[in-house]
């Protein structure tokens, strides 16, 4: 009627086993095993990434605040002020 009965499920994995053998069955689901346990293992690293990427800066400077950035641009334009009348 359309679905695929466990006799016909039983023929495709003898055709499978006669095709690869046995052994190449086995390493080929221990790869595929190993392969999934790295994927969950870097979805997992992947969410607790994030959080440490936060608490550590991005350079090796410190952070200014703009504040400090306008009261040192002030002081050099009234320094080069000053050079200029004298």
């Amino acid at each position: 009627m359309g679905g695929i009965s466990i006799w016909q499920l039983l023929i495709i994995a003898l055709i499978i086993v006669l095709l690869f053998g046995t052994k190449k069955l086995r390493t080929l689901g221990g790869d595929l095993g190993s392969a999934v346990k790295g994927f969950k293992k870097a979805m997992g690293d992947e969410d607790s990434t994030p959080a440490a990427k936060k608490e550590t800066p991005d350079a090796d400077f410190e952070q200014k605040k703009i504040a400090d950035e306008q009261q040192s641009a002030d002081q050099t334009t009234t320094s080069q002020k000053d050079k200029e009348q004298v």
